[in-house]
């Protein structure tokens, strides 16, 4: 705990410290980070445009893809073919992400780029295929553990009652497991937002503001790592990339707050 309060003291104190040379108004509601001009500017919504453009992309691929898997396992697979996913899942959660921004910039990049005619590969829809494979693992564990955790009960009387394996599926088991499922969302959506080696690699890396996910992009974890290392300690823009960590550590915590406030509620209802 107090190893955590200290994390917290570093941030706040070198990132409060921007605030003496720009205003949070320009900070928060600046349109242009550019640190190194001879004008500067350190304006992070395209910073902030940038996370949530490629975490939204990969919500909509890996929340789908998630539950169905883990719906799939739970309750569809035979014993072995169970089995067989779940080892291509905790296979899928082991690859280190610099590994799938190497096959996101080889591979993906180029599928990418010749789907779309596109001049270049590296867009935010790449980074949110390859943040949405890291994301999947989360999603598939957790709902599939919150499904299996439901008493056999529920499935029985579901099926004595008439109903079909897919309506007991769909108005039993799913809205029964439904915090559990959540969660795992609400976590996939967490590590999705903090992703940063994979989609520094396959983002383009433009600070810029776009609805576009296919241009190129840049995320505010992405912007920390690569700018991090030629800043002056205790500078302007030193500051400024405690700040953005600020703001990224305040989005996460709001996630984390949503999440249990879904789960809670949730839990409410089913009792």
């Amino acid at each position: 705990m107090v190893i955590v309060l200290l994390i917290f003291f570093f941030l706040f104190r070198s990132g409060i410290a921007l605030f003496k040379d720009i205003s949070l108004k320009d900070f928060l509601f600046g349109k242009n980070w550019f640190p190194v001009s001879s004008n500067p500017q350190y304006g992070i919504l395209p910073l902030v445009a940038g996370s949530l453009l490629v975490t939204a992309g990969a919500i909509i691929i890996s929340v789908p893809i998630g539950v169905g898997c883990a719906i799939y396992i739970s309750q569809v697979a035979g014993p072995k073919t169970r089995t067989g996913l779940k080892i291509i899942i905790e296979f899928l959660s082991a690859i280190p992400s610099v590994v799938l921004g190497f096959l996101g910039m080889v591979v993906l990049s180029m599928l990418v780029k010749n789907a779309f005619s596109l001049s270049t590969g590296f867009t935010a829809l790449t980074g949110s295929i390859l943040v949405s494979l890291m994301a999947l693992p989360t999603i598939v564990s957790i709902a599939d553990d919150a499904i299996n955790a439901l008493p056999k009960e529920y499935n029985e009387a579901s099926l004595a009652l008439g109903a079909t394996k897919w309506e007991t599926i769909r108005y039993v088991l799913v809205p029964a497991a439904s915090s559990g499922i959540i969660a795992g969302i609400m976590l996939g959506i967490g590590r999705a937002i903090g992703e940063t080696m994979t989609v520094m690699m396959v983002t383009g890396n433009a600070a810029k503001i776009t609805g576009n996910i296919l241009s190129p992009a840049r995320t505010m974890t992405a912007t920390i790592a690569a700018e991090m290392g030629d800043t002056v300690r205790n500078g302007t823009h030193y500051n400024a990339l405690f700040a953005v960590g600020i703001v990224l550590l305040l989005m996460s915590t709001a996630i984390n707050i949503i999440a249990d406030y879904v789960v809670s509620r949730s839990k409410k209802e089913a009792q």
